[in-house]
């Protein structure tokens, strides 16, 4: 269950305006805000009953949990009020006089197709359309109260009742689960109001009276329940044989043949909390105590129900998601059950129509789970994973990242609560199935804003905001005594591609967008006898100053700025190459709306400031732009290859489709290739390639899982999405571990492919910013490539910050980037290193030994600090001594491995949506066969030489020999 954001030290309480609603409600947890989490839990518990009357009935498809076999459906129904409508009724759309369109759906209850004779309650749902903009959705039953006085007994109910068909599995559900499940008396009288709806006989629905159960507004006249019952003159239709498994809708066909069918809509009015109850479902509004008031006339016309245009109708009616909160706030559904009928309708509607989707966990795997949770919570005392033999270790670190899944995914989203009435949701555009949208919005279809662009980092631990010590130690102390690099530590495991590419990713994923310079500054005080200069030229002071980020801040607009909004969408869609929005991304396309992404021979093409036009321009330096120039390059390859393969395809199609194709092929390049060259084990790559691919075919591994997570059986691609509890976001503890400057070398070597010959040799700044083309140009894409891959970048580690960062001009600033880094993650309430491990469940450190050996970094850590709690994240993850093999430390490889997979799992395009039918079969193709040495090789094949023959891209390439082009012979 996704977590709520604690209150932070120093954050005033947030002043919420009470509704005239809210005067007659109680929430569940004392607050609109509580109950909304456990309303969205039970939600997913109702989706989860869902499918298992899926599975017991063996339904092709997922069906409504109730209602799910309509009796009559018809959409030329219509509702006139009463001339003589009361004077305290007269609200909004109810007006004397006033008639309208509706449309009528009659219903058995069940979940479960069943025959109508079959015990079983009945419903009514009404559309009334007021205009196009403007519907109430009323939905009510045959039995005036419900079985269940609030949502949580509802779901429980329908828990124990989903898939108890026969006589035998409904007497246990209903004599032995449901009393263990909710107690002795709760279950009997839930019996008591079940049997006496069900088990009363049913003749017509046309003669059936229907209660609304829970009251709703009724604009200034306070809440009410409202019924339909049958007009006072109904005459009877010709009999149907009750041994007819249809023979309500049968018996009504025939009725409306020959006559209207005519039903009054009449209301109860709220007298007070004993009387008429609001929260309590399961209580009657008696009528001899509150005056029952006809107000409205619902006339279903003589019809023949038989005909092709009524039989289409049938079908588009009950395709329909009927909700009560398909109103306005005026007329808005009041009390616990219809508060948690807004999430569970939208929730059930959205899982009906393969919008939303629930993956249940197997028992066995719960109970496994909790053994191996145990078992190693003892182990990893004495032995930590990284030091267990591989297969033991790949089990502890799956069972790790439940326990990171179950406790450190927090949903930082201002949600709306109390629920608010909406208009009925406009038909889907179709093409959003198909294809990635600009801004990542509907990604997940159920909740179309979920990681799109400007939604909320989200926590993956609790945030601590100290203002009062964003300045302590002095972040630019930090950085000189601890970061600051006195000479090149390089990573020989790796390449410079690998920096570059990290970079490149990050800027797909992640953007705080900043405040344009002057206008909101963060001020550094320099220690004593130390000056700086803000601006190029600009006159030395005595603080260091830089742009401050545009937060988001909690609701009401008070309290600290500790929401930031993500100025990137947070899905992997490949937005640093195409665009964050569809302005971006079509100035990047040929002219007159061609697929292709423009370039000037090869190259990309540059901007007014010298920077490249391309998704993201930020930061800009060579290794970027050899990662942009690549796979701008990719895009366009795809594009041909779909031409050629699909002429029938046009361009706004073409476009679209590589774009999920190099979109997908850069995700999958990340998991199985960057990633192992980083973290360089036998364990990391089986455990990778299996998100992947799926798991090595061996009968002992798949019997592992199985028992454990039967989930990991396949790869996340062949699964469906699934954002464990939370809704998606990336997070700013996952920005915080991927702060890895240090890969970037401060000097850089450039040579020829084929003779190895040096070129030129140029530092950081020859090849940043609008120096970087001409680099680029001048050198080309192929010896670019060759100079990276034969290079190391610096390793992660203390004192190896690039020193041309810590005096770095951007945006006409002059800024030391990793004071930066050190200011932002305090300034946005990440956890210092201590708390942070704590939070990810590692043992918290002792005293600085604890952390690091060296004995300089040691004593600088103590200079600095004045105690292992006071480290700073960044440093304490540099400072980490990491796993064998690791190219970073444990503490940041938790948050690794709960955020990776995540990324793909929640990614209905790299999940449920990555199939022939989207991507086509080509690009499926294109996928599977591909990786970065692919990609180098299509569009520099002169490198093949030069390339490592049995490890990835990302490790070091082998140098070319001048002695190859003079004749020179080796052994």
């Amino acid at each position: 269950m996704a977590k709520q954001q604690e209150r932070i030290v120093d954050e005033p309480p947030v002043v919420r305006e009470t509704s005239t609603a809210e005067q007659y409600e109680r929430y569940v947890g004392g607050s609109p805000e509580a109950e909304r989490v456990i309303l969205e839990r039970l939600a997913g518990d109702l989706m989860r009953v869902q499918l298992k009357i899926k599975e017991r009935s063996g339904a092709a498809g997922i069906d409504r949990a109730f209602h799910a076999k309509a009796i009559l459906g018809v959409e030329n129904a219509r509702l006139r009020f009463h001339t003589s409508l009361p004077e305290e009724l007269r609200t909004g759309f109810a007006q004397p006089g006033a008639e309208y369109p509706v449309i009528v759906r009659l219903s058995n209850a069940s979940g479960v197709r069943q025959p109508d004779s079959a015990p079983d309650l009945r419903g009514a749902a009404l559309r009334i359309q007021v205009g196009a903009e403007e519907t109430h959705d009323l939905l009510m039953t045959n039995h005036p109260v419900s079985h269940a006085a609030n949502a949580r007994e509802f779901v429980v109910f329908a828990q124990v009742m989903a898939g108890a068909t026969t006589t035998l599995r409904k007497a246990v559900a209903l004599y032995v689960k449901l009393p263990w499940a909710l107690g002795w008396s709760t279950a009997a009288r839930m019996r008591r109001n079940v049997l006496a709806g069900t088990r009363r006989e049913v003749r017509s629905l046309a003669l059936e009276t229907y209660w609304s159960r829970g009251a709703i507004l009724w604009g200034q006249a306070g809440p009410v329940r409202y019924r339909l019952r049958p007009a006072a003159v109904s005459p009877s239709a010709v009999p149907v044989p009750r041994e007819d498994a249809d023979y309500l809708s049968h018996e009504l066909a025939a009725r409306l043949a020959s006559q209207d069918v005519v039903f009054d809509l009449c209301v109860q009015r709220y007298e007070d909390a004993g009387l008429t109850p609001v929260e309590d479902g399961a209580a009657d509004w008696p009528d001899a105590d509150v005056p029952v008031v006809p107000v409205a006339t619902l006339t279903i016309p003589r019809q023949d129900v038989g005909t092709a245009d009524a039989r289409a109708a049938g079908i588009r009616i009950d395709r329909l998601a009927f909700d009560p909160w398909n109103t306005t706030d005026e007329f808005r559904p009041l009390g616990n059950l219809n508060r948690a009928r807004k999430a569970a309708y939208e929730a059930g509607s959205a899982h009906r129509r393969g919008r939303r989707f629930v993956t249940p966990t197997p028992r066995r795997n719960l109970v496994v789970g909790a053994l191996l949770r145990g078992a190693f919570g003892v182990l990893n005392r004495y032995v930590p994973w990284h030091r267990l033999p591989t297969w033991i270790g790949l089990l502890n670190v799956a069972t790790i990242r439940q326990v990171l899944r179950r406790d450190n995914l927090i949903d930082t989203e201002v949600r709306q609560a109390p629920p608010r009435a909406h208009p009925v949701p406009p038909p889907l555009d179709e093409t959003l199935l198909v294809r990635r949208t600009y801004d990542g919005t509907c990604n997940d279809l159920s909740d179309p804003a979920m990681g799109a662009l400007g939604s909320a980092f989200g926590r993956n631990l609790q945030p601590v905001y100290r203002p009062d010590l964003f300045d302590e130690p002095n972040p630019v102390v930090v950085s000189r005594e601890l970061l600051h690099r006195d000479s090149f530590i390089p990573a020989r495991s790796l390449n410079v591609i690998a920096a570059a590419w990290i970079q490149f990713q990050v800027h797909d994923w992640v953007d705080h967008k900043r405040c344009p310079p002057g206008t909101r500054s963060v001020e550094v005080p320099l220690p004593y006898g130390m000056t700086w200069a803000n601006t190029p030229g600009g006159t030395p002071e005595n603080v260091m100053r830089f742009a401050e980020n545009d937060d988001l801040r909690p609701a009401g607009g008070t309290g600290p700025p500790i929401l930031s909004a993500n100025a990137a969408s947070h899905w992997w869609d490949g937005s640093e190459v195409y665009g964050g929005d569809e302005t971006v991304a079509r100035s990047l396309r040929e002219p007159d709306g061609g697929a292709s992404l423009r370039l000037e021979d090869g190259h990309l093409v540059p901007g007014p400031d010298g920077i490249p036009i391309t998704g993201f321009r930020n930061n800009w330096w060579l290794g970027l732009s050899v990662m942009h120039t690549l796979f701008a390059r990719e895009h366009n390859a795809v594009c041909r290859a779909l031409r050629e393969e699909y002429p029938g395809l046009d361009e706004e199609s073409v476009y679209h489709t590589a774009r999920l194709v190099v979109s997908a092929l850069i995700a999958k390049i990340h998991t199985v290739e960057w990633t192992p060259a980083i973290l360089a084990t036998e364990l990391i790559d089986i455990g990778l390639t299996a998100n992947w691919q799926g798991p090595p075919k061996s009968w002992l591994t798949h019997l592992g899982l199985w028992l454990a997570d039967t989930h990991a059986l396949t790869g996340i691609p062949r699964t469906l999405p699934d954002h464990h509890g939370a809704p998606y976001s990336l997070t700013e503890d996952f920005v915080t571990v991927y702060r890895m400057h240090p890969l970037i070398p401060d000097d850089y070597e450039l040579a020829d492919h084929r003779s190895g010959r040096r070129l030129e040799t140029l530092g950081f700044n020859d090849v940043q910013g609008a120096a970087t083309e001409p680099v680029m140009r001048r050198t080309g894409l192929a010896n670019s490539l060759y100079s990276f891959g034969i290079a190391h970048p610096g390793a992660i580690t203390l004192r190896n910050f690039p020193r041309a960062l810590q005096a770095f001009e951007r945006d006409g600033e002059i800024i030391d980037l990793s004071v930066v880094d050190l200011v932002r993650t305090r300034r946005r309430a990440v956890p210092r290193y201590n708390d942070f491990r704590a939070g990810l469940h590692q043992p918290r450190l002792r005293r600085f030994e604890d952390l690091t050996s060296d004995p300089d970094s040691l004593a600088r850590l103590r200079d600095v600090y004045r105690s292992v709690d006071d480290i700073d994240t960044m440093v304490g993850l540099f400072a980490e001594n990491p796993p064998e093999r690791f190219g970073f430390s444990d503490t940041a490889f938790r948050v690794f491995i709960l955020m990776a997979s995540r990324r793909l799992q929640s990614d209905r395009f790299l999940t449920v949506d990555f199939r022939p039918e989207i991507y086509t079969p080509l690009g499926m193709d294109w996928i599977a066969r591909n990786g970065m040495t692919s990609v180098i090789l299509r569009h520099c094949p002169e490198l093949a030489a030069v390339l490592p023959r049995t490890t990835s891209a990302f490790a070091p390439w082998r140098p070319a020999r001048p002695e190859a082009n003079t004749g020179t012979t080796h052994d």
